[in-house]
């Protein structure tokens, strides 16, 4: 296979680098998801054996546990992988058909015994809710008490728009109500919650605003009242048997009790105890489940709806689902708003986030591709385009989960083959003075693989990463050699003071306005620290940063240049800090013959006084507008 590097350089300097990944053509829709295939699948085995390393290492730093990880292409399976172990205390090896709580990834599920119902004519996304759930048509919205301005539709449940929200979205008085609920209960019904969700307020007309919420939960009461059946039951009868998940349900039975994997330090809520039977079949969060059971169901939704011959959904429904239905300028609100909207490349669909930005996204793949993630880490996306489905199973902290996303949106797509040339140039001699204007580091930025283009980030700030919960600033990360970090600021400091004006109940927009600015201008933090019994006062001077990708650097040595990768993750071919000789076949190509005993040809083109980065179809630039993430 060739990949080709392509090279934006001025003698002497370089500065900026980009990949061409040439794709493959998919064929057929075999259902090959027991045995692991890479080449078959369309991947290079040597670069997916980099992923259970890197997860390795993050094990050995306590980071979680285990991790348990599925890739599949084309119908067939490329990766399947457990690593760690199940326990806490790092004794019991994991398996893959590990059980973990998927939490938020129920909800997709639930989003597909609705647009069951619809094909059916049980339900249709225009019914008012009130239709189902009387007591709906009575809620009143916002601190006003104002009348609904059109009744909430079955189509406000599966996208958001309802009005619902989540006690943890906000911390003002309307979502503080939310904490009244006494029915999170597994003794209680999903009736009893969603008779107290209908006494709560409503904290956006529906239809107008998207917020994560509640109301899958109550599309789940829907479901129920539907198809006479218990959520439970639907799900059994009509999903999981039908598509082999054995292994997915509200509660983990004893005989397989040695399977799930231990909760979170401090355990999990009574509500989340999975190990009891519940009568409480919450649509919103309530499976537990296995990689290979949810691998099955997303291959079922990549199929168009269908999984070895059980149709499940039609593909026009499946494509409405996974394409973005919200009204253009839908505002996004509370906390999870911060992580889906357009300022991410991504808006939603009936159930799922979806990718609509072709330049830049935090949803890996093609625009199209689909995703959803639970609260303590499950994580899958749905890429149609290279026909590609990625699962991670992990229990770890919401303010930690990036990392582990992270590696496996890059280490899968950078796993990707591409096709190799009909003939291997002949080598050819070349100027020393031509091989010194290609000596430095090169930035590929967040990506390695045109078939998930992600522009790289700039911007003149802080080089702080952050999250917002519960109304307090935290860091996430500082970027590797910016200048928080070189402040000393550290993860999980928290920031309680920005310019001496307090930082708590900022919006996202707030604490980005007033870390990012000028250049040279100063910054003041006050930061809480875990340990620390004072709080710490830092000055930061902001300076342009980008956040540093996948990073290769290029010298000369012996009339050759040798590439090595710097940064954070191995290069195609190139590992870390290991130099490897290329072979010039032009002044402009290079090869190197190695690895998969492919042939990775970097090119440049001359202009003018320099080199720039070709732009050939598929090619990665960094000249594009910054990608917004929550950095500053």
């Amino acid at each position: 296979m060739i990949a080709i590097v392509v090279f934006a350089a001025r003698f002497a300097h370089v500065v900026s680098v980009a990949l061409l990944a040439l794709g493959l053509s998919a064929n057929g829709w075999a259902q090959g998801l027991t045995t692991p295939d890479p080449v078959g699948a369309g991947f290079s085995p040597a670069r997916l054996a980099r992923i259970a390393p890197w997860y390795q290492a993050e094990i050995e730093s306590r980071a979680f546990p285990g991790a348990v990880i599925a890739i599949a292409r084309d119908g067939k399976l490329a990766y399947l992988q457990a690593i760690g172990t199940y326990d806490r205390a790092g004794k019991v090896p994991l398996k893959p058909d590990a059980i973990f709580w998927i939490a938020s990834m129920t909800k997709p599920v639930t989003s597909v015994a609705a647009m069951m119902l619809i094909e059916e004519g049980k339900l249709a996304l225009t019914d008012p809710v009130s239709k189902y759930i009387p007591a709906v048509a009575d809620m009143r919205v916002g601190p006003d008490n104002a009348p609904q301005k059109r009744p909430m539709q079955v189509i406000d449940l599966l996208r958001h728009t309802s009005g619902f929200t989540h006690r943890e979205e906000g911390n003002d008085a309307l979502h503080r109500v939310y904490s009244r609920i006494r029915s999170f209960r597994r003794d209680k019904t999903l009736a009893d919650l969603v008779g107290d969700l209908v006494q709560m307020p409503l904290v956006h007309q529906p239809g107008e605003v998207w917020e994560y919420s509640h109301g899958v939960d109550v599309l789940g009461r829907v479901v129920e009242i539907a198809s006479g059946q218990p959520l439970d039951k639907f799900f059994e009868n009509r999903i999981f048997k039908p598509l082999g998940m054995v292994d997915t349900g509200f509660f983990v039975p004893p005989d397989k009790l040695a399977r799930l994997v231990d909760p979170l330090e401090g355990g999990r809520l009574a509500l989340w105890d999975l190990s009891k039977p519940t009568t409480l079949f919450m649509g919103g969060g309530g499976l537990a489940s296995t990689a290979p059971d949810y691998l099955r169901f997303c291959q079922m939704l990549l199929n168009g709806g269908e999984f070895d011959g059980v149709r499940i959904l039609s593909p026009d429904t499946v494509r409405q689902m996974t394409t973005d239905s919200l009204p253009p300028g839908t505002p996004f609100a509370g906390i999870v708003g911060q992580f889906v909207g357009p300022q991410l490349g991504t808006s939603w669909g009936l159930g799922f986030a979806v990718r609509t930005n072709a330049d830049f996204s935090s949803l890996p793949g093609a625009v199209g591709s689909f995703n959803w993630n639970g609260i303590w880490g499950t994580y899958f996306w749905i890429d149609p385009v290279e026909k590609m489905i990625a699962i991670l199973m992990i229990q770890v902290p919401p303010a930690m989960v990036g990392p582990p996303w992270g590696a496996l949106r890059f280490f899968s797509y950078a796993a990707l083959s591409v096709p190799q040339p009909d003939k291997t140039p002949p080598a050819v001699p070349v100027s020393t003075d031509i091989l010194k204007s290609y000596v430095g580091t090169y930035d590929f930025g967040p990506s390695l693989s045109a078939r998930d283009k992600n522009a790289p980030l700039t911007f003149t700030g802080t080089g702080l990463v952050f999250i917002i919960v519960e109304d307090k600033v935290v860091v996430r990360e500082t970027i590797d050699g910016g200048p928080a970090e070189r402040a000393g600021v550290k993860a999980l400091d928290f920031i309680t003071d920005i310019d001496d004006a307090p930082a708590r109940g900022l919006t996202l927009g707030e604490v980005l306005g007033r870390l990012r600015g000028k250049m040279g201008t100063p910054v003041r933090l006050t930061i809480s620290r875990y340990g620390e019994d004072n709080p710490i006062d830092v000055t930061i001077v902001r300076e342009p940063v980008r956040v540093p990708g996948a990073r290769i650097e290029v010298r000369v040595e012996d009339g050759k240049l040798l590439v090595a990768a710097t940064g954070r993750w191995a290069v195609l071919d190139f590992e870390k800090d290991k130099p490897m000789p290329l072979t010039a076949t032009s002044d402009i190509e290079f090869r190197y013959e190695g690895g998969d005993h492919n042939a990775t040809c970097l090119r440049a083109r001359r202009a003018g006084q320099g080199l720039r980065c070709c732009a050939q179809s598929g090619a990665i630039g960094d000249q594009g507008d910054q990608a917004p993430m929550i950095a500053a």
